[in-house]
């Protein structure tokens, strides 16, 4: 049996796990659970699931005699690290949304766990890091985004010196369609209603922006170890097909499903083994057609920053991750337009000057002041 782990357990991944895990009792055990705030939620999979230890990393107090008397409370961020690096954990899963899952995922690593990394950011941010540590402590890193799910599954014991290129595809998100005179009308309700997968807020409005696909190109470079002129985003609306793989011989490898995040989050969580999970199954003869396209770049600015912040390399991803962290908090609640986040990211890159090599201190430091920047141009704007 496996002793599971899961930061962010009150997020939609966090979610999706418990409910995977509740389907395979004799398989997995859940040892700890964390959430920033959702204090209701957890209550409910600590009464279910009994596990030993729990995180609550932000500013909420828990109630006395509530029903966390009988389990370990931890608390902040080195409440989070603590809780990664639990000696009885087998898999850690990372699923806790922005930069605040780095400091975690590398606890995880130098205590040598497989780790499912549903936390795009943190390799985004620091990936030669992450990459530097993940060889000297053999740990294993296994993504859970859908995209890479798929590559990583196409790419099992074959040889990186025979792709071609990875694809990595897009739904779209909900304004694919719209013009550019009708994206600067964008709401917030809007943004948040994704057509295909069901998220937290912060990763459906990256979505809508395209700003999520650029994240995953540079999320992608660094879990193939492949250059960026060897990765493709295209647009595929009906979200069948999750990722493809170009080998030099011309053929093409594709994962295909039916979009459930229940899948990858088992395929991480039971890799290398395959078990039946109860989500709906493909049936081919229902599926009429598939679409694929590229991206508009006048449309969505966002992807193309993303994507020219890990080329630069050095600091400027942290730097551009920071501030759509950012222009994306100001979005939701209603301070900037739509089309805004992506002129805020552009502005924090434009005064940036990247470090080379960098240490985690340097991108702590970055992701720091780039917040305290963006914020305060946003606040003299408005």
């Amino acid at each position: 049996m496996k002793k599971i782990v899961i930061l962010g357990s009150t997020g939609s991944i966090g979610k999706s796990a418990l409910s995977i895990i509740s389907q395979f009792p004799e398989k997995f055990k859940v040892l700890g659970l964390s959430t920033h705030e959702d204090i209701k939620t957890l209550k409910k999979q600590v009464t279910e699931f009994n596990p030993e230890y729990i995180c609550i990393s932000g500013k909420t107090n828990v109630p006395k005699n509530s029903s966390f008397r009988k389990t370990k409370i931890l608390y902040g961020s080195q409440g989070l690290i603590k809780l990664a690096a639990l000696k009885k954990a087998d898999i850690v899963l990372i699923a806790v949304v922005g930069a605040s899952g780095l400091l975690p995922l590398l606890s995880a690593i130098k205590n040598g766990k497989k780790i499912a990394l549903a936390n795009k950011e943190s390799l985004v941010i620091a990936g030669d890091i992450i990459n530097k540590e993940k060889r000297k402590y053999k740990s294993q890193l296994i993504p859970v985004d859908s995209e890479h799910s798929a590559i990583f599954q196409i790419l099992h014991n074959k040889n990186i010196n025979s792709v071609k290129k990875i694809i990595i595809t897009a739904s779209g998100g909900p304004f694919k369609d719209f013009s550019l005179k009708k994206i600067r009308k964008i709401t917030v309700n809007q943004a948040l209603k994704h057509p295909t997968w069901k998220m937290g807020p912060k990763i459906t409005v990256d979505s809508a922006t395209l700003m999520n696909k650029g994240l995953e190109v540079i999320e992608a470079h660094y879990l193939f170890d492949i250059p960026y002129d060897k990765i493709e985003v295209v647009i595929h609306p009906q979200s069948i097909i999750h990722g493809m793989v170009e080998f030099i011989d011309g053929s093409i490898f594709a994962q295909m499903s039916y979009p459930d995040m229940k899948l990858p989050i088992m395929q991480a969580l039971s890799y290398p083994e395959k078990n039946n999970i109860k989500i709906k199954h493909l049936d081919m003869k229902k599926i009429k057609h598939l679409d694929f396209y590229g991206v508009n770049l006048k449309k969505f600015p966002a992807f193309a920053l993303a994507v020219k912040a890990g080329k630069i390399g050095g600091t400027m991803p942290a730097c551009m991750n920071a501030a759509n962290e950012i222009a994306v908090y100001n979005f939701l609640n209603n301070k900037i337009k739509f089309h805004e986040i992506a002129y805020y990211v552009n502005m924090a890159m434009k005064t940036h000057k990247p470090i080379e090599n960098p240490d985690i201190k340097d991108i702590i430091n970055v992701d720091s002041s780039t917040r305290e920047f963006v914020q305060k141009i946003i606040d003299m704007d408005k």
